[in-house]
């Protein structure tokens, strides 16, 4: 049987597993014919699938029945909540648009040279260049014969030679302690203090991680734990990052999502913190509150006054706090400043110091963009020492982050001072990248909002904007005969007709009503205006075809 063959049989297997239509052993499903040329022709942006005469049917069919009968996992025993939890980010848009790019790569004649991939927040792989002190120091623990190389400067040879000194053997290639390499979890308490304005930071706080997800995701971990007989909740914005979402759906937990308020800029309202709680009460035991600042997928920067009005919300109500901070970095609007919930906490004194606080940073975003090295640090604060054996415990058994990811992060948080060699080259290049994302996250604001149904609030931070757009009668009936939610539906026509793949706001969480999608700001300034005008293009004729 052809690979293309079981994949279509896997994924209908998977939609009718979504529609509560599950094979279980001796059991025979028909496999509905390939729609017709016609069909597809009408129907460009379903993805493709390889036509099937009723010979290969019933083969696939035999096939399916034998196997199953003889494997001890099936889509019926294995775990529920991994059935149930999704990730938008990756989701079908995002497997479609790969199979485009094969089928460009042979050929396949299309409207479009390519796929521009501006779903998801991969700055690299947009064309955003490497900083030359972070690569200099990964080469240099990684192959330490480059320490003979002349041309590498003395104050980036410190940093390889720091960082090597703190692992076994001389070698990243050995296994760290399990809440990371000692020296860099002590920069990484130097760079929180330096941050905040001198408030202390203790570096036995501070846990390193495969990016800022694999410090959440632990973390997490630790408060599964029922309450009177009541799921614990998490309390999350919506829209929210599918992180969340699927993290909480893995661990069978209560999602809480609470609306952010489009009208004031995606800012966080109190009241409806308080709506949402006490609805969740009445089911789960609300233990989390996450807070997401700047905002993803919204691009929003909380006030200071805000934050106040959030930390006496969460101490309040008895919340942890989770404060994802991975882009405070990228902050764009005139008027808008990063503060992070600790520094406001500790300023705001007892009882507020005493709260307990978990805040994330990642090397993947800001001007560093090291998506795939996956480093990051947690700063757990106020944990009770029996529960940070117990978190200590939990991480131990994962052995270590990655340390290519560790020292990354060292060079995130241990940065060139002015007056060593790499410093001006350093400061310059990081400058250059968030000088020019902020040119971006200006113009794409700019240009969703001179488009017709269109509205987007400004780009305050972060990476991504998410314009809401109205849609007419016709394409919400359209989208409801093909099963899918109307900002899905608008999503696939636009990938299939231009090549943009972006992610429908569905798939981070709306007001009912409501239809939006997210986009990257990352595609390089020339990239982004081509993308920008075939959006305009591709919108006109959508209204023009539903009108």
């Amino acid at each position: 049987m052809s690979l293309s063959l079981m994949l279509t049989l896997c994924q209908r297997s998977a939609t009718a597993s979504s529609r509560g239509l599950l094979f279980r052993p001796g059991s025979v499903r028909n496999v509905r014919p390939a729609a017709t040329a016609a069909q597809q022709h009408q129907q460009p942006h379903h993805p493709a699938v390889s036509p099937i005469n009723p010979q290969q049917s019933r083969t696939i069919r035999t096939m399916a029945c034998v196997q199953q009968q003889h494997r001890c996992v099936s889509i019926d025993n294995i775990n529920p909540a991994i059935k149930t939890m999704e990730y938008a980010v990756r989701g079908p848009l995002v497997i479609r648009a790969g199979v485009i790019e094969k089928e460009l790569e042979q050929g396949a004649d299309k409207p479009f040279k390519e796929v521009i991939r501006a779903n998801i927040g991969d700055c690299h792989a947009m064309g955003q260049p490497p900083i030359t002190f972070i690569r200099q120091v990964l080469g240099l623990v990684s192959y330490p014969p480059l320490f003979k190389d002349p041309s590498i400067p003395e104050d980036v040879k410190q940093r390889a030679r720091d960082i090597l000194d703190g692992c076994k053997g001389g070698s990243v290639g050995s296994y760290s302690d399990s809440a990371g390499i000692e020296v860099i979890r002590r920069h990484a308490a130097e760079y929180i203090e330096r941050r905040d304005g001198g408030i202390p930071a203790d570096w036995q706080n501070i846990i390193l991680s495969a990016g800022a997800s694999g410090g959440i995701k632990v973390l997490m971990a630790l408060l599964r734990c029922p309450i009177d007989g009541k799921k614990p909740g998490v309390m999350i914005p919506i829209p929210q990052y599918p992180l969340y979402s699927a993290t909480i759906a893995e661990f069978d937990m209560e999602q809480i999502g609470y609306y952010l308020d489009e009208a004031n800029k995606w800012g966080l309202d109190i009241k409806e913190l308080e709506r949402s709680l006490a609805e969740a009460r009445k089911v789960s035991a609300p233990r989390i509150l996450v807070v997401i600042n700047p905002g993803n997928p919204t691009g929003q920067v909380l006030s200071r006054e805000n934050i106040v009005d959030i930390i006496k919300f969460a101490q309040r109500e008895r919340l942890v706090l989770f404060a994802d901070e991975v882009y405070q970095d990228n902050v764009y609007e005139a008027g808008s400043k990063f503060h992070s919930f600790k520094k406001v906490m500790m300023e705001m004194g007892e009882p507020y110091n005493k709260m307990e606080l978990c805040s994330f940073m990642s090397c993947s975003k800001g001007y560093m963009g090291e998506c795939g090295i996956r480093g990051g640090y947690a700063e757990i604060v106020n944990l009770c020492p029996e529960v940070r054996l117990m978190l200590l415990k939990c991480i131990s058994a994962q052995l270590c982050p990655t340390t290519a990811g560790q020292a990354v992060l060292d060079c995130v948080v241990n940065p060139p001072r002015k007056g060593e060699p790499s410093y001006e080259l350093f400061a310059k290049e990081k400058q250059d990248v968030l000088d020019s994302l902020r040119e971006r996250a200006e113009l794409v604001a700019r240009t969703f909002n001179s488009i017709e149904g269109f509205s987007c609030n400004p780009v305050q931070g972060a990476m991504y904007a998410f314009p809401q757009i109205r849609l007419p009668a016709k394409a919400l009936e359209a989208a409801k005969k093909e099963g899918k939610p109307a900002d899905t539906f608008y999503a696939f026509q636009l990938l299939e007709e231009t090549g943009i793949c972006i992610v429908p706001g569905s798939g981070f969480g709306q007001r009912p009503g409501t239809y939006h999608f997210r986009t990257t700001i990352l595609p390089q300034p020339e990239k982004l205006k081509e993308m920008l005008g075939l959006f305009k293009s591709f919108h006109e004729k959508f209204l023009l075809k539903y009108k």
